[in-house]
């Protein structure tokens, strides 16, 4: 009698265990279709910025140079970069992701100019477009980035805002060259 409880308690006991270690085994999750479109950004790329004068600053160029790569687990894009221009040099981290939840692609992206940009955005086609309310000339606005991937190594990005829904006014463009 004893034995047969000894058994049964030792069964209770072990079969949760057992079902934690399957658990911990099972395949981590798999990126989908919509997270591997960020795969075109991995790679280093150089970009040359027009910047407009306007309420961001005043015209000028910028030279930046970016390496992206997957983040761990491949879910999200981390890139680095650094660049040169009117008010100097920057580096910045970015991070690109897609939010199943949301159905929208997320950009994260800080500056050591201290600058901190969060975005959605959507894809279509080769043009991927973001979206954020901000500010211009001190009153709100929406700012909108629209990217055209032109080649698998060749990318154009340009930055404009409407005030009030207004006419969108361009504050920048840019070409982007991937170099390996």
């Amino acid at each position: 009698m004893k034995r047969s409880v000894l058994i049964v308690l030792l069964l209770t006991l072990a079969v949760p265990c057992l079902a934690f270690g399957q658990a911990q085994t099972a395949p981590p999750p798999k990126p989908g279709p919509e997270v591997q479109k960020l795969a075109y950004h991995l790679g280093t790329w150089t970009t040359e910025i027009d910047v407009k004068a306007g309420p961001s600053g005043p015209a000028g160029k910028i030279s930046s140079t970016g390496h992206c790569e997957w983040f761990a687990g491949g879910f999200q894009l981390v890139c680095r970069g650094e660049g040169t221009g009117p008010m100097g040099k920057s580096t910045d981290l970015e991070i690109f992701a897609y939010d199943g939840e949301a159905k929208a692609y997320t950009y994260y992206s800080i500056s050591s100019a201290g600058e901190i940009v969060s975005m959605k955005g959507s894809l279509t086609g080769n043009t991927l477009t973001w979206l954020v309310d901000g500010k211009a000339e001190g009153n709100p606005a929406r700012i909108r980035v629209t990217e055209v991937q032109v080649s698998p190594t060749y990318f154009t990005l340009t930055v404009d805002y409407s005030v009030a829904g207004g006419p969108w006014i361009v504050i920048s463009e840019a070409k982007a060259t991937k170099v390996k």
